[in-house]
Parts: C-alpha cells; structure tokens; sequence
C-alpha cells in the first residue's frame, strides 16, 4: 500500500509551540510503543516518527497532522 509520506520527507506540524518542522525518519504500519505508550497503527492509518529539525527531538504523528514542504 502507497502512503503519503515516505522515510526522508521534509514535513510540518502544528505544537503547542507552533508550527514545527523535520524528517521523517520512520513509518509504523503495526502497533508499537512509543514513549511508554501504545501507539496503535496500520497500513491504511499509519503513524511517522519525524525528527525536529532545530532540536533533534524525535516526534511520532498520524498523516492527518502533517504536511509535506520542500
């Protein structure tokens, strides 16, 4: 299954910050813990684990939340 974002697209998403921005460095399509926490996925919902550009900070979102820039 094709999914919109791919490992190594740039993207932005909305934070209680503002707006941030980073890679995607991973694509879940199974159920995983992140965090402590169940995250459930699959290949028709996956979630993306994306690394912040300014802080390293590694963040995991649905599609839904993301944009994709460059």
């Amino acid at each position: 299954m094709s999914h919109p974002f791919k490992v190594g697209d740039h993207v932005r998403w909305n934070s209680e910050a503002g707006h941030v921005t980073g890679k995607i460095i991973k694509v879940h399509t199974r159920d995983t813990d992140y965090k402590g926490h169940t995250r459930h996925c699959s290949e028709a919902d996956p979630q993306y684990e994306i690394k912040s550009d300014k802080t390293d900070h590694v963040a995991m979102h649905k599609g839904a939340a993301l944009h994709k820039i460059d």
